[in-house]
């Protein structure tokens, strides 16, 4: 609920952000100057990007979750490491357990399940660039199974 929360706050900012922009953008257009031109049309590009990045995380968000739901149902969400006190997994036992996942893709590679645990193993492992690789992975390979 935390993450939803953070995330709607996110998506508010950037409209209050878009709709401040894009107000300086049409005075900037409106001088007529070479230069208002120029930094009218940044304002109104950045504002852009961050829509782009900001789907891009939202969709991210939704499909783990949808996967997440979707392997707990059926029972193949792996067993939960060694714990610290702050919930995180203890590095030394993800590690120990991240053969087994690699192991998984690489003898069934068309698996979003397998890419998905292997994201997971990731993560635990402590490379989230990693895991967000293998996470998407395993959205792109369940909506082609969906497909």
């Amino acid at each position: 609920m935390k993450n939803r929360f953070a995330a709607l706050l996110m998506a508010l900012l950037l409209l209050l952000y878009i709709v401040i922009a894009g107000q300086r953008a049409i005075l900037l257009f409106e001088a007529g100057s070479a230069l208002g031109v120029i930094a009218g049309s940044a304002l109104i590009v950045f504002p852009l990007v961050g829509v782009w990045a900001l789907w891009r995380e939202l969709a991210f968000g939704w499909g783990t979750e949808r996967l997440v739901k979707r392997l707990d149902a059926e029972g193949g969400l792996p067993e939960q490491t060694e714990t610290l006190p702050s919930g995180r997994a203890v590095r030394a036992a993800a590690d120990a357990e991240f053969p087994k996942y690699a192991a998984e893709v690489e003898a069934a590679p068309e698996s979003w399940r397998a890419w998905f645990r292997l994201g997971l193993a990731y993560d635990a492992s402590g490379d989230r660039r990693r895991a967000r690789w293998a996470l998407r992975e395993a959205i792109k390979l369940e909506r082609g199974e969906r497909a």
